[in-house]
Protein backbone atom coordinates (compact mmCIF):
# COMPACT_ATOMS: atom_id res chain seq x y z
CA UNK A 1 0.00 0.00 0.00
CA UNK A 2 0.77 3.21 -0.75
CA UNK A 3 -0.10 6.53 1.40
CA UNK A 4 0.68 10.23 0.63
CA UNK A 5 0.92 13.34 2.83
CA UNK A 6 0.19 17.06 2.33
CA UNK A 7 1.24 19.11 5.39
CA UNK A 8 -0.03 22.75 5.13
CA UNK A 9 2.71 24.71 4.26
CA UNK A 10 5.16 27.13 6.84
CA UNK A 11 2.92 24.76 9.85
CA UNK A 12 5.38 23.30 12.29
CA UNK A 13 2.93 21.63 14.10
CA UNK A 14 1.39 20.11 10.81
CA UNK A 15 4.97 18.89 10.18
CA UNK A 16 5.48 17.00 13.33
CA UNK A 17 2.52 15.33 12.72
CA UNK A 18 3.27 14.50 9.05
CA UNK A 19 6.90 13.03 10.46
CA UNK A 20 5.07 10.92 12.76
CA UNK A 21 2.69 9.40 10.76
CA UNK A 22 4.86 8.95 8.43
CA UNK A 23 7.09 6.81 10.89
CA UNK A 24 4.49 4.83 12.20
CA UNK A 25 3.16 4.13 8.47
CA UNK A 26 7.24 2.68 7.82
CA UNK A 27 6.99 0.99 10.57
CA UNK A 28 4.02 -0.89 9.41
CA UNK A 29 5.71 -1.45 5.75
CA UNK A 30 3.60 1.06 3.90
CA UNK A 31 5.02 2.64 2.05
CA UNK A 32 4.99 6.77 2.51
CA UNK A 33 5.33 9.56 -0.40
CA UNK A 34 5.36 13.45 1.50
CA UNK A 35 4.71 16.41 -0.67
CA UNK A 36 7.54 18.59 -1.17
CA UNK A 37 7.37 21.09 0.96
CA UNK A 38 6.94 19.66 3.77
CA UNK A 39 9.84 17.16 2.97
CA UNK A 40 12.32 19.59 2.70
CA UNK A 41 11.38 20.69 6.66
CA UNK A 42 11.90 17.33 7.35
CA UNK A 43 14.89 16.75 5.39
CA UNK A 44 13.35 13.51 3.53
CA UNK A 45 12.85 12.57 -0.63
CA UNK A 46 9.70 14.70 -1.56
CA UNK A 47 7.27 14.20 -4.58
CA UNK A 48 4.82 16.57 -6.03
CA UNK A 49 1.13 16.50 -5.29
CA UNK A 50 0.78 16.00 -8.90
CA UNK A 51 1.36 12.45 -8.21
CA UNK A 52 -0.56 11.45 -5.41
CA UNK A 53 -2.89 10.26 -8.08
CA UNK A 54 -1.58 7.10 -8.19
CA UNK A 55 -1.14 6.77 -3.84
CA UNK A 56 -3.86 4.13 -2.33
CA UNK A 57 -4.53 6.78 0.16
CA UNK A 58 -4.17 10.55 0.42
CA UNK A 59 -4.10 12.27 4.35
CA UNK A 60 -4.07 16.26 4.02
CA UNK A 61 -2.74 17.67 7.61
CA UNK A 62 -3.71 20.98 7.78
CA UNK A 63 -6.99 23.26 7.06
CA UNK A 64 -9.56 22.95 4.46
CA UNK A 65 -6.74 25.21 2.06
CA UNK A 66 -4.78 22.86 2.73
CA UNK A 67 -7.21 19.89 1.77
CA UNK A 68 -7.83 22.21 -1.46
CA UNK A 69 -4.11 21.58 -2.52
CA UNK A 70 -4.15 17.58 -2.03
CA UNK A 71 -7.41 17.31 -4.02
CA UNK A 72 -5.97 18.84 -7.01
CA UNK A 73 -2.99 16.52 -7.24
CA UNK A 74 -5.36 13.31 -5.39
CA UNK A 75 -7.65 12.63 -9.05
CA UNK A 76 -9.62 9.81 -7.68
CA UNK A 77 -7.78 8.59 -4.77
CA UNK A 78 -9.25 8.82 -1.32
CA UNK A 79 -8.01 12.25 1.00
CA UNK A 80 -8.73 11.43 4.78
CA UNK A 81 -8.45 15.63 6.04
CA UNK A 82 -6.54 16.02 9.61
CA UNK A 83 -8.05 19.36 11.36
CA UNK A 84 -5.73 21.59 13.58
CA UNK A 85 -7.99 23.79 14.22
CA UNK A 86 -9.66 25.93 11.85
CA UNK A 87 -12.82 25.78 10.79
CA UNK A 88 -12.41 22.21 9.11
CA UNK A 89 -15.01 21.63 6.75
CA UNK A 90 -13.37 18.94 5.19
CA UNK A 91 -11.16 17.72 7.75
CA UNK A 92 -13.01 15.66 10.21
CA UNK A 93 -9.93 14.10 12.11
CA UNK A 94 -8.61 15.76 15.20
CA UNK A 95 -4.65 15.57 15.09
CA UNK A 96 -4.92 12.85 18.85
CA UNK A 97 -7.18 10.81 16.40
CA UNK A 98 -4.88 11.37 13.03
CA UNK A 99 -2.37 8.12 13.42
CA UNK A 100 -5.39 5.70 14.82
CA UNK A 101 -8.06 6.98 11.67
CA UNK A 102 -5.15 6.96 8.88
CA UNK A 103 -4.20 2.89 10.48
CA UNK A 104 -7.96 2.49 10.42
CA UNK A 105 -8.26 2.76 6.89
CA UNK A 106 -4.85 0.87 6.21
CA UNK A 107 -6.39 -2.19 8.02
CA UNK A 108 -8.99 -2.59 6.08
CA UNK A 109 -7.23 -2.44 2.67
CA UNK A 110 -5.15 -4.93 4.03
CA UNK A 111 -7.89 -6.95 4.62
CA UNK A 112 -8.94 -6.79 1.02
CA UNK A 113 -11.98 -4.08 1.72
CA UNK A 114 -13.01 -0.92 0.19
CA UNK A 115 -11.19 2.69 2.00
CA UNK A 116 -14.16 4.06 3.53
CA UNK A 117 -15.03 6.94 1.51
CA UNK A 118 -17.96 9.60 0.31
CA UNK A 119 -17.63 11.44 -2.83
CA UNK A 120 -18.14 15.63 -3.16
CA UNK A 121 -18.57 16.87 -6.54
CA UNK A 122 -16.18 18.94 -8.52
CA UNK A 123 -17.37 21.61 -11.31
CA UNK A 124 -15.28 22.90 -14.23
CA UNK A 125 -15.83 25.82 -16.80
CA UNK A 126 -15.43 25.48 -20.46
CA UNK A 127 -15.65 28.15 -23.23
CA UNK A 128 -14.78 26.84 -27.06
CA UNK A 129 -11.14 25.13 -26.85
CA UNK A 130 -10.58 25.73 -23.58
CA UNK A 131 -11.71 23.39 -20.42
CA UNK A 132 -10.47 25.17 -16.53
CA UNK A 133 -9.27 23.09 -13.84
CA UNK A 134 -11.95 21.23 -12.00
CA UNK A 135 -12.83 23.77 -8.51
CA UNK A 136 -14.38 21.25 -5.75
CA UNK A 137 -15.70 25.10 -4.18
CA UNK A 138 -16.67 27.27 -6.47
CA UNK A 139 -16.04 28.87 -9.97
CA UNK A 140 -16.16 32.74 -10.37
CA UNK A 141 -16.49 34.41 -13.41
CA UNK A 142 -15.74 38.20 -13.04
CA UNK A 143 -14.61 41.44 -14.96
CA UNK A 144 -10.73 42.25 -14.39
CA UNK A 145 -11.01 43.49 -11.37
CA UNK A 146 -13.86 43.79 -8.41
CA UNK A 147 -15.66 47.05 -7.57
CA UNK A 148 -16.09 50.36 -8.86
CA UNK A 149 -15.07 50.49 -13.00
CA UNK A 150 -14.72 46.58 -12.88
CA UNK A 151 -17.99 45.25 -13.59
CA UNK A 152 -18.98 43.05 -16.57
CA UNK A 153 -21.97 43.01 -18.71
CA UNK A 154 -23.53 39.21 -17.64
CA UNK A 155 -26.24 37.17 -18.65
CA UNK A 156 -27.07 33.44 -17.07
CA UNK A 157 -28.80 30.68 -18.23
CA UNK A 158 -29.77 27.79 -16.41
CA UNK A 159 -29.53 24.60 -19.08
CA UNK A 160 -30.69 27.26 -21.62
CA UNK A 161 -33.54 29.62 -19.54
CA UNK A 162 -32.70 33.00 -18.82
CA UNK A 163 -32.20 33.70 -15.08
CA UNK A 164 -31.13 37.29 -14.54
CA UNK A 165 -28.72 39.84 -16.46
CA UNK A 166 -27.45 43.40 -16.20
CA UNK A 167 -24.27 44.53 -14.27
CA UNK A 168 -22.19 42.52 -11.50
CA UNK A 169 -18.85 42.43 -10.23
CA UNK A 170 -19.39 38.99 -11.64
CA UNK A 171 -20.97 35.69 -10.91
CA UNK A 172 -20.03 32.66 -8.50
CA UNK A 173 -21.13 29.16 -9.21
CA UNK A 174 -20.91 26.90 -5.94
CA UNK A 175 -21.02 23.57 -5.17
CA UNK A 176 -22.43 22.52 -2.02
CA UNK A 177 -18.61 22.20 -0.01
CA UNK A 178 -17.84 25.59 -1.39
CA UNK A 179 -21.23 27.19 -0.17
CA UNK A 180 -19.29 27.83 3.29
CA UNK A 181 -16.40 29.74 1.47
CA UNK A 182 -16.11 32.51 -0.90
CA UNK A 183 -19.89 32.22 -1.77
CA UNK A 184 -20.98 32.96 2.01
CA UNK A 185 -19.02 36.08 1.65
CA UNK A 186 -20.99 37.13 -1.10
CA UNK A 187 -24.39 36.59 0.79
CA UNK A 188 -24.88 33.00 -0.77
CA UNK A 189 -26.79 30.34 1.25
CA UNK A 190 -25.33 27.47 3.19
CA UNK A 191 -26.10 24.24 1.85
CA UNK A 192 -26.01 21.21 3.68
CA UNK A 193 -23.44 18.52 2.60
CA UNK A 194 -26.24 15.86 2.09
CA UNK A 195 -28.29 18.59 -0.32
CA UNK A 196 -27.31 17.73 -3.71
CA UNK A 197 -27.17 21.18 -6.27
CA UNK A 198 -25.29 24.10 -7.38
CA UNK A 199 -25.55 27.13 -5.84
CA UNK A 200 -25.61 30.44 -8.74
CA UNK A 201 -24.74 33.75 -7.16
CA UNK A 202 -24.29 36.92 -8.75
CA UNK A 203 -22.07 39.09 -6.98
CA UNK A 204 -22.84 42.75 -6.21
CA UNK A 205 -25.17 43.24 -9.26
CA UNK A 206 -26.67 46.61 -10.04
CA UNK A 207 -29.91 44.74 -10.02
CA UNK A 208 -30.60 40.80 -10.30
CA UNK A 209 -32.20 38.05 -8.88
CA UNK A 210 -31.20 36.22 -5.47
CA UNK A 211 -28.95 33.38 -5.24
CA UNK A 212 -30.25 30.17 -6.79
CA UNK A 213 -29.95 26.62 -6.37
CA UNK A 214 -30.01 24.60 -9.10
CA UNK A 215 -30.07 20.45 -10.20
CA UNK A 216 -26.75 19.06 -9.70
CA UNK A 217 -26.45 17.64 -12.96
CA UNK A 218 -27.74 21.50 -14.67
CA UNK A 219 -25.29 23.67 -16.93
CA UNK A 220 -25.21 27.29 -15.77
CA UNK A 221 -23.90 29.40 -18.42
CA UNK A 222 -23.11 33.12 -18.10
CA UNK A 223 -22.15 35.44 -21.19
CA UNK A 224 -20.03 38.11 -20.45
CA UNK A 225 -20.08 41.68 -22.09
CA UNK A 226 -19.23 45.17 -21.90
CA UNK A 227 -15.41 44.68 -21.01
CA UNK A 228 -12.43 44.29 -22.22
CA UNK A 229 -11.19 41.26 -20.53
CA UNK A 230 -12.88 39.03 -18.00
CA UNK A 231 -11.53 36.12 -16.02
CA UNK A 232 -12.40 32.88 -15.12
CA UNK A 233 -11.08 31.72 -11.51
CA UNK A 234 -11.07 28.23 -9.97
CA UNK A 235 -10.80 27.78 -6.61
CA UNK A 236 -9.41 31.29 -6.02
CA UNK A 237 -6.18 29.66 -7.51
CA UNK A 238 -6.16 28.87 -11.42
CA UNK A 239 -7.02 32.07 -13.49
CA UNK A 240 -7.83 31.93 -17.06
CA UNK A 241 -8.36 35.46 -19.08
CA UNK A 242 -11.27 35.40 -21.35
CA UNK A 243 -12.23 38.51 -24.21
CA UNK A 244 -15.80 39.19 -24.20
CA UNK A 245 -18.27 38.62 -25.60
CA UNK A 246 -18.13 35.33 -24.60
CA UNK A 247 -19.89 32.62 -22.88
CA UNK A 248 -18.27 30.90 -20.15
CA UNK A 249 -20.39 27.12 -19.22
CA UNK A 250 -19.96 25.73 -15.83
CA UNK A 251 -20.93 22.10 -15.10
CA UNK A 252 -20.41 19.09 -12.44
CA UNK A 253 -17.18 16.93 -13.69
CA UNK A 254 -17.34 13.15 -13.98
CA UNK A 255 -14.40 12.99 -11.16
CA UNK A 256 -15.83 13.50 -8.07
CA UNK A 257 -13.69 14.31 -4.54
CA UNK A 258 -13.19 11.32 -2.19
CA UNK A 259 -13.24 11.97 1.19
CA UNK A 260 -11.89 9.08 3.59
CA UNK A 261 -12.57 8.39 6.87
CA UNK A 262 -15.21 9.90 9.52
CA UNK A 263 -17.43 12.72 8.42
CA UNK A 264 -16.86 15.85 9.96
CA UNK A 265 -20.49 17.49 12.20
CA UNK A 266 -21.20 20.31 9.65
CA UNK A 267 -23.09 22.56 12.54
CA UNK A 268 -20.07 21.99 14.66
CA UNK A 269 -17.92 23.28 11.81
CA UNK A 270 -20.59 26.33 10.91
CA UNK A 271 -19.68 27.22 15.02
CA UNK A 272 -16.10 28.35 14.18
CA UNK A 273 -17.08 30.63 11.40
CA UNK A 274 -17.82 33.50 14.20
Amino acid sequence: MQVAIVAQRGNSRAAYLSDDLRERLREAGVEVRVDAKTAAELGVEGHPVETFATADLVVSIGGDGTFLFAARGAGGTPIIGVNLGEVGFLNAVGPEDAVEAVMAEVERFRDGESLTHREVPRIAARTDGWTGHPAMNEIVVQGPRRGHGGGVGVEVRVDGSLYTGGHADGVLVATPTGSTAYNLSERGPLVHPSVEGLVVNEMVPDSGMPPLVVAPDAEVSITVTDAEEAVVVSDGRHRQYVTPPTEVTIATTDDPVRLAGPSSDFFEALGKLD
